[in-house]
């Protein structure tokens, strides 16, 4: 005799998808911080391959087991918003890294280090947001760590201001100064990426509280 949990699939696995998509996402950050902090870049960019195909291959687990699934322990649309939110993370990371690896010498001096720092640090927040959707959607939690998200989104901001200054208003390179913007405005990007992420995990707790 076949139980429900056998017939209709069992509903949770999808923290656990969800949880290594974060996972992967925070790891992608971390190998951007290493890349422009780091001389060697060859075993960075070894481990933004891995990283991504990881992602990848956990995007698409996630739309399948829907497709399979008959019971799951969120909304399908929620588990299809924070997939789709999650995945884009280490591709704007990637966007990064491919343009970064082309065009790093012609940027010597400018400093990519403190901003990335404010992304493997978001990423470590959406990380613990995912992980709180197994442990009973708690609210107050999910709102400390959704206010350390927009802390950082804002401290992100800021610092954004200060490099502009120095290579517009200081410097005589126009070139720098463009491919410079290019690279801040991705990295801004991914950090907004988990500010979506968090603002889905906020909703879903809302939602069930």
């Amino acid at each position: 005799m076949f139980s429900l949990q056998t017939i209709f699939g069992k509903g949770d696995k999808f923290y656990g998808l969800l949880e290594q998509s974060a996972e992967a996402a925070h790891e992608s950050a971390k190998a951007l911080h290493a890349l422009v902090t780091q001389a060697d870049h060859a075993p960075v960019m070894a481990a933004f391959a891995a990283t991504r195909a990881r992602e990848k291959s956990l995007a698409a687990q996630i739309s399948e087991e829907l497709v399979n699934t008959f019971v799951t322990a969120l909304d399908r649309e929620d588990i299809e918003a924070l997939n789709s939110a999650l995945y884009k993370i280490p591709k704007s990371v990637e966007k990064f890294a491919e343009r970064y690896e082309i065009v790093a010498v012609r940027l010597a001096g400018v400093d990519f280090g403190q901003r990335a720092l404010v992304l493997e640090r978001s990423t470590e927040v959406v990380a613990e947001m995912i992980g709180e959707l197994r442990r009973g959607l708690r609210i107050d939690p999910v709102k400390k760590l959704q206010d350390r998200l927009q802390a950082l989104e804002s401290e992100g901001d800021r610092m954004l201001l200060a490099p502009y200054r120095t290579l517009y208003v200081e410097g005589n390179d126009a070139m720098k100064a463009m491919l410079a913007k290019d690279l801040f405005e991705l990295i801004e990007k991914a950090i907004d990426k988990c500010r979506d992420v968090g603002n889905i995990v906020y909703s879903i707790v809302l939602k069930n509280s």
